[in-house]
């Protein structure tokens, strides 16, 4: 079975500091669950039936990622270097003028916001998803590469 590098990708632009994404190598499903539901799904505590409705489900997943040697975890934010990938995309866009501002925005603190900003400025912000995407593709490739999954671009 094919992991696809899409599903991957997606899921690594979706990571927060609360969560973790999980392939797994059974069905080549990605699932992402909190670290409240890990927590509880590790401690038993609480018990399931605390949980709402809605998460008990995400809960009985984090469960099964903990007991199967099914799931193997995603690179995390911090494996990805997103400030990496800005400075890539500033020195890859054309206008000089444009990537010099780009440059200076990512200076600091504030540094995301900034770059998206003047990437709305320049009207470049399709330009910028698409080599984002393009980047974590990438990493999703390496990171099969890395596991010896077979995958599918």
């Amino acid at each position: 079975m094919k992991v696809k590098i899409a599903q991957i990708a997606d899921a690594l632009q979706m990571q927060i500091d609360e969560s973790s994404a999980y392939l797994n190598t059974a069905d080549g499903e990605v699932y992402i669950v909190s670290n409240e539901e890990l927590s509880a799904a590790e401690e038993g505590e609480p018990p399931i039936e605390d949980f709402p409705e809605w998460q008990q489900e995400a809960v009985k997943i984090a469960q099964q990622i903990i007991n199967d040697d099914h799931y193997i975890a995603l690179p995390t934010k911090y494996d990805i270097h997103e400030y990496a990938i800005m400075e890539e995309f500033c020195d890859s866009v054309a206008d000089q003028k444009v990537s010099d501002a780009l440059q200076i925005a990512i200076q600091g603190k504030g540094a995301f916001r900034r770059f998206k900003d003047a990437c709305h400025r320049f009207e470049i912000s399709d330009q910028w998803y698409s080599y984002q995407t393009e980047a974590l593709k990438e990493i999703a490739v390496s990171w099969c590469q890395e596991n010896d999954l077979e995958y599918e671009v």
